[in-house]
């Protein structure tokens, strides 16, 4: 007999009926649930410790979201035929879920806690990654664990010119703007997603319309919570030990010094940095009287500290409207830009903002070099590519080197959105497209540094761009009473402000966005502004692009391989493969090419690379031979393949034989057709006739042959002689 969960429903504006149930699955974890939508479910569960490690000061999150190939009903990849690693599309999707949940956890909160979301079920033509927050949040919601929430996100896209709340996979493909918005019933806590340089208005209303969306479901969050007792209650919790002496004996100390600090408007991070761990130092040598009271206590000053330092420079920029370096809140940091940087790569760039500076590199592929898409859900290819890179000395560190953080993942992702809307489409870019952003120096804004190096390298590699797209990140310092919208933030800024919102985009339109925010009621207005601002600061960065590189080059370097395709029809695949690949690899091996053939619908689509331009011509003609459609009366230089008695089989073209009858070798009577041929000749032939019936075509050499002198006469007198009657015996 199966269990019986408790559970909650309500709509999505277009009427679709979405399910929570709690109580049947996963009874063990703190808090589990089941979301379901029509055929697609979502399973999400979430543990905390209960209590919290004594050294640990911040909050241990972990947020994992995977999709089982058996919820779509396939089997996965690779060798060992099971779920592996995360995918990157997977990993995307756990930093969207632990950007909307980690700020509404108490900040003094530290027991450890996962949150573990499983695409269980799939329904068709549905994108499970929308309800995946949904389901984190409702798991926490029915738990005992101290959260402000709860929470949602929607996916909303822009279908002829109608917003759509979670869209289906088909319906994504019309769309100008697809967004993810995780907010609460209040606020708005995250954006991210791309557009077709949608302007800041149509932004700014698919924000709100989320919003509205994201309200219902944490409506429905809550009316599930009230019918599970156990989350009446939430834990009680004692993680932090407080001294108020210490506090304020901290504030009264370093606030003025760090105030005085950030007023000097220092421009070098580290010297900034080291001026502020000097009042700390200062602060230490002088209150605690003892070694062993220092070290005992240093965690919990260490921690006051960072909250007056936080507080100090945050009043200096609302006092004095200036910022940490000096500048006005909507000004941008020096840039300069260099392009061909790097004789070796197909397209290099340099783009330095600040003390922000990435180095990109644009390496250009045949269809052999796209990445091959195997997912739970997600199927195909990608012929665009973009990886960031964040090695440690970036910010002056030493590290060790670990596999690719989930960190540059997300940055990367970003930047690919932004420059994906720009690439050409496949009939003006034969290429596949690997970008490669490595950042060499790091104070705020890389992943926006990336976008603009990206751009350049592009169009130094000779991809025609179809506009260039800059990125800025805007920050934001607000106390409830006043506020300052900051442009090109730092990483001070970013750390110790409100707001962490970048914007990419051409002169036209936001092509990608990316926004957390960590205050509560963040107004309409407020967010108008900072685009407004922010789109200012994109127009002065794409100025000092264009001063470095305003189009893409005419054409390729002289190192690029170059490819050019050929259309043919389908029935012509196999003949210019061959058997066993025998043909193709042999025009390859020949001409110096890589010959690729994909069949799409009727036609067999044919791309060439090579790194000249005569080895493509040579396997074009190859390839024209083979396809080439024998005309009658044409004449062909042809090999014999086989002889018999009563002639020879000449292979005209590729895979195309026709019989020379020993009647059409000469004009001369032939009794034996090895005297004139041997097999693997080559001989010019005729194409006389090919038969209605068979398509067998009917060759001939004499008639290229001139006739002998007094052949005619003499065929004419054995025809008459023929004619005459023969004497009869009597």
């Amino acid at each position: 007999m199966s269990k019986i969960g408790i559970k909650e429903t309500f709509t999505l504006p277009d009427g679709r009926p979405i399910e929570i149930e709690t109580g049947k699955l996963a009874k063990q974890a703190d808090g589990s649930v089941v979301i379901k939508m029509g055929d697609t479910m979502l399973l999400a569960t979430v543990v905390s410790k209960k209590d919290a490690s004594p050294d640990v000061d911040f909050m241990p999150l972990t947020v994992d979201y995977r999709e089982n190939y058996a919820a779509a009903g396939r089997f996965p990849g690779g060798f060992f035929k099971r779920e592996a690693r995360p995918s990157e599309h997977e990993i995307l999707i756990s930093r969207l879920i632990d950007r909307a949940l980690r700020p509404l956890f108490p900040d003094d909160y530290h027991a450890e806690t996962q949150v573990l979301v499983y695409l269980i079920s799939l329904g068709k033509d549905d994108s499970p990654d929308a309800l995946a927050a949904l389901a984190a949040s409702s798991a926490i919601a029915v738990s005992d664990i101290p959260f402000h929430g709860p929470i949602s996100e929607v996916r909303v896209a822009q279908i002829d010119g109608e917003f759509v709340i979670n869209p289906s996979l088909s319906q994504m493909e019309e769309t100008t703007l697809d967004l993810i918005v995780a907010g609460s019933e209040k606020n708005i806590m995250m954006v991210e997603g791309e557009m077709k340089e949608v302007s800041e208005e149509t932004m700014i209303e698919a924000i709100q319309v989320a919003h509205e969306a994201i309200k219902t479901q944490c409506a429905a969050q809550i009316a599930l919570a009230g019918k599970v007792e156990k989350s009446q209650t939430k834990r009680e919790y004692d993680h932090e030990e407080n001294d108020e002496e210490l506090k304020k004996a901290v504030e009264a100390f370093a606030y003025d010094r760090c105030y005085e600090i950030a007023a000097k408007h220092l421009t070098d991070k580290h010297e900034r940095s080291d001026s502020f761990s000097a009042v700390y130092d200062e602060f230490a040598e002088t209150h605690f009287e003892t070694e062993e009271e220092a070290d005992e206590k240093a965690g919990m000053a260490k921690r006051y500290f960072h909250d007056v330092e936080k507080k100090a420079v945050r009043d200096m920029v609302l006092n004095t409207r200036t910022r940490l370096d000096g500048r006005q809140l909507d000004e941008i940091r020096p840039i300069w830009c260099e392009i061909d940087y790097l004789p070796s790569a197909h397209g290099s760039a340099i783009f330095t903002r600040g003390e922000t500076q990435s180095l990109s590199t644009v390496t250009l592929g045949s269809k052999l070099d796209e990445q091959t898409i195997d997912g739970a859900v997600i199927e195909g290819t990608n012929n665009f590519l973009l990886h960031y890179n964040f090695p440690p000395y970036s910010t002056g560190e030493a590290k060790f080197l670990r596999g690719t953080s989930r960190r540059e993942i997300g940055h990367g992702n970003l930047a690919l959105r932004a420059l994906q809307p720009m690439i050409p489409e496949k009939e003006d870019n034969p290429y596949t497209i690997r970008v490669v952003s490595d950042i060499l120096e790091s104070n705020g804004s890389s992943s926006m540094a990336t976008v603009c190096a990206g751009t350049m390298a592009l169009m130094d590699a000779g991809v025609k761009l179809k506009k260039p797209v800059s990125g800025i990140a805007m920050g934001l310092i607000t106390d409830n009473e006043k506020y300052a919208i900051l442009s090109d933030i730092l990483g001070d800024e970013d750390h110790l402000g409100d707001m962490d919102f970048k914007v990419t985009g051409t002169r036209d339109g936001i092509t990608a966005c990316q926004m957390d925010i960590k205050v509560e009621g963040l107004s309409s207005e407020v967010l108008q502004e900072a685009l407004e601002q922010a789109k200012a600061g994109r127009m002065h960065i794409l100025d000092k692009i264009e001063e470095t590189i305003d189009e893409p080059r005419q054409d390729y370097k002289e190192h690029v391989p170059r490819i050019e395709k050929m259309i043919i029809d389908k029935e012509f695949i196999g003949a210019i493969i061959g058997p066993g690949g025998k043909i193709i690899q042999d025009i390859q091996k020949t001409t110096n090419t890589t010959v690729v053939i994909e069949e799409v619908g009727e036609h067999g689509h044919i791309e060439i690379v090579s790194p000249d331009k005569p080895s493509i011509e040579a396997a074009k003609e190859r390839i024209k031979s083979i396809i080439a459609v024998p005309e009658v009366g044409e004449t062909y230089m042809g090999k014999v393949t086989n002889i018999t008695s009563f002639g020879a089989f000449v292979e005209i073209m590729p895979g195309k034989e026709g019989l020379l009858h020993i009647s059409e070798i000469d004009w001369k009577h032939i009794k034996d057709v090895t005297s004139i041929l041997s097999v693997g000749d080559q001989v010019k032939v005729k194409l006389i006739a090919i038969d209605e019936k068979s398509g067998k075509l009917k060759l001939s050499r004499k008639v290229l042959i001139p006739k002998p002198e007094g052949m005619e006469e003499r065929s004419n007198q054995r025809n008459n002689n023929d004619r005459k009657p023969r004497n009869k015996r009597n």
